[in-house]
C-alpha cells in the first residue's frame, strides 16, 4: 500500500541551503515508496509577512495536507528555531493535521544540523495534535551537503520506517 506523504520545506528564501535537502528529502521519500508532494511557502503564501492566502490556494492546500497520511517538514534553524514563514504556512490550518504523524529534517551550516528548531518545531507540532517521530534527521554543516547526501539515506530510511509504521498504526481505514 502506499502512502500520501506531504513534504514541507521550511523557509521562502530562493536558493537557501536548504531547497537542497528538501529535494533530496523528496526523492528519498518516493524511492522508499511514498508518493509525495513538495510544499514550498513561497509558492503559497500570498503575503510573507501576515500568512494570507487567498482562498482558491487555501483550499487546494487545505486537500493536500487533508489527503496526507503523514508529513515530512525539512526546516533550515534561524536564530536557534525555525523560519517565520514556515508558521505561518502551518498557522493556516489545524485539523488538516490532527493524529498524523510527522517527520523532522534540521538544516544547518554548524554542527548541531538544526537541532535546536527540531526540538522548538515539535512543540508546536504537538499543539497541532501532529505525531511528532522520535528519529529526526540532522543536515549539519551543508555547504558540504551535496558531498555528504549519501550518508544521510540510513537516517532518512530509520525516520521513513518510523513514518510508516505510525501511519499504518493510526490508519483509519
Amino acid at each position: 500500500m502506499s502512502y500520501f506523504i506531504a513534504t514541507i520545506l521550511g523557509t521562502g528564501r530562493k536558493g537557501a541551503n536548504s531547497e537542497k535537502v528538501v529535494e533530496f528529502v523528496f526523492e528519498e521519500a518516493k524511492n522508499y515508496g511514498f508518493d509525495s508532494e513538495l510544499i514550498k511557502p513561497r509558492d503559497w503564501l500570498d503575503s510573507p509577512f501576515t500568512g494570507e492566502m487567498n482562498e482558491e490556494k487555501w483550499q487546494k492546500l487545505s486537500e493536500i495536507f487533508k489527503k496526507a497520511d503523514g508529513f515530512i517538514i525539512v526546516s533550515p534553524e534561524y536564530n536557534h528555531s525555525f523560519p517565520g514563514e514556515l508558521k505561518l504556512l502551518l498557522d493556516n490550518f489545524y485539523e488538516e493535521y490532527a493524529h498524523k504523524p510527522v517527520g523532522i529534517c534540521g538544516v544547518s551550516a554548524g554542527k548541531l544540523g538544526g537541532a535546536r528548531m527540531v526540538e522548538q518545531l515539535r512543540l508546536v507540532c504537538i499543539e497541532f495534535s501532529m505525531i511528532p517521530l522520535r528519529n529526526a534527521v540532522y543536515f549539519s554543516e551543508v555547504q558540504n551537503f551535496e558531498k555528504e547526501k549519501d550518508s544521510y539515506k540510513e537516517f532518512l530510511k530509520i525516520m521513513f520506517d518510523e513514518l510508516k509504521f505510525y501511519i499504518e498504526k493510526l490508519s483509519r481505514n
